[in-house]
């Protein structure tokens, strides 16, 4: 398996490379120069499998010869076998044929566990095995910066930075990547929002002279191609539970980075009866404005009650574009250099051949908190702020009742409490027992300026070999 930048300038590469690479050379993001496809028969053969099994027959096809199939197997299995639920990624019933899919089981509560317990073990692997050291460098609206720290606080090879924008995360939230202490560990509250934290990553990326030839930058973030490869599997669980692949699905997705998504997109592609993908968004409303009007304009980006999706740069979405443009990577170049100046859309036929899978809604703080309150006054079941957007926008843009719809439950109502509290229960969320003294445990950060410079200097200055 090769993997190609969508902007069509830089070297193809391996797996291994495009693990610790991140960001390609040419400022694009890595994509498979092909993808593995699974008939009706095989994917149907899959029903009865466990997590790591299936996530073993979805994923080794974009590892191939990388790692030997047993070393594979072994990371999977330790990984999943952290998580608090047998099924790794429960399914609960809302309403007929609607579901929600709970994807908050693992050590930090959120989505992004599924990919970043195993990535800090892919790391520990090749780093090892090709006796280098790294610096991973992260941003993060909430969520990745606690996966990415518990993925990969007890690698060897690495040391961890990760900026979050100053004051706009949920306690809950900065409380598990700050209370996380070691000596490779380093948490940067920058004086901006998340879009100034991820801009700063991928410049730091662009040039890591910075770094002064000692090391290279390993990314956490979604442009990391192996986040968005351990995404795509829990979309194959969901369906087989569900009468897949002999009947089609639709999922609802919370994103504002767009790799959730994007990692169904690919299961559609891989051979999974997908029939609709619906992007679920907050008031930085990006996506839906593209996706339902063809016009990509960055607005102001807003603080909501659902932090994670505070993103107006979609990092994940020139992958899709990539696509669009028929893997045309200097029209994705030219397309992203003019969006970057003010709005563009792209080709009538196009948006409408994207139309056919995806649909949109942004919901705001108001409707977010009566989804949460409705919900629960109606099964006595607690949605965090994140998973509210996606089931309203789900039973907005529902196409076909008689096709099983699923939420993606992206994160533990517990991180939210205050959007809890604004929808009006009385009922407080709990943090589950291996976070109970969350509180209490001694916090360690550091805050910083808006300004690359300084991130730069101060992560040359820390950095374990420095």
């Amino acid at each position: 398996m090769r993997y190609i930048s969508t902007r069509g300038e830089a070297p193809a590469l391996g797996f291994e490379d495009v693990l610790l690479t991140g960001l390609a050379s040419d400022g694009g993001l890595y994509v498979p120069e092909s993808l593995p496809h699974f008939s009706l028969e095989e994917i149907r053969s899959w029903r009865g499998l466990s997590y790591s099994e299936l996530a073993f027959n979805v994923m080794y096809p974009f590892v191939n010869d990388a790692i030997p199939e047993e070393d594979f197997r072994k990371m999977l299995t330790e990984t999943y076998a952290g998580f608090a639920h047998q099924a790794v990624a429960p399914l609960v019933q809302l309403d007929t044929n609607e579901w929600v899919m709970e994807l908050f089981r693992g050590p930090t509560l959120a989505f992004k566990d599924f990919a970043l317990q195993l990535l800090g073990r892919l790391l520990d692997y090749v780093l090892e095995k090709r006796k280098q050291h790294v610096v991973i460098m992260g941003a993060t609206s909430g969520d990745t910066g606690s996966a990415a720290i518990e993925g990969c606080r007890h690698c060897e090879h690495v040391d961890i930075f990760i900026l979050h924008p100053y004051q706009r995360v949920s306690e809950v939230q900065r409380r598990q990547m700050t209370t996380v202490l070691g000596d490779n560990i380093h948490n940067i509250a920058v004086k901006g929002n998340f879009d100034d934290c991820q801009r700063m990553v991928k410049e730091s990326f662009g040039d890591q002279s910075f770094l002064g030839g000692k090391t290279q930058l390993a990314a956490v973030n979604s442009i990391n191609w192996a986040r968005i490869m351990a995404q795509i599997v829990y979309y194959f669980q969901a369906s087989l539970a569900l009468g897949g692949p002999d009947r089609s699905m639709a999922f609802s997705v919370p994103t504002g980075n767009f790799g959730d998504i994007f990692a169904g997109y690919l299961a559609k592609k891989m051979g999974l009866p997908i029939s609709q993908l619906v992007i679920a968004t907050n008031r930085n409303d990006i996506l839906h404005r593209f996706m339902s009007g063809n016009r990509y304009e960055q607005h102001k980006l807003e603080h909501t009650l659902s932090p994670s999706m505070d993103i107006m740069v979609s990092s994940n979405f020139e992958r899709l574009l990539f696509d669009l443009h028929g893997r045309d990577g200097a029209a994705v170049k030219e397309l992203l250099e003019n969006a970057a100046k003010g709005p563009v859309s792209i080709e009538d036929y196009r948006w409408r051949h994207a139309r056919k899978l995806f649909d949109s809604d942004a919901v705001d703080d108001k409707t977010t908190c009566d989804t949460i309150r409705e919900v629960f006054e109606q099964n006595e079941y607690l949605l965090d702020p994140h998973t509210a957007i996606g089931v309203k926008a789900a039973r907005n843009c529902r196409r076909d009742t008689s096709v099983p719809m699923i939420t993606l439950g992206t994160a533990h109502p517990a991180k939210f409490p205050d959007a809890i509290a604004e929808s009006g229960l009385s009922v407080k969320p709990q943090l589950p027992p291996h976070m109970a003294d969350l509180f209490e445990r001694e916090e360690r950060y550091t805050v910083l300026d808006n300004d690359v410079a300084g991130v730069q200097g101060f992560i040359a200055e820390h950095w374990k070999n420095a």
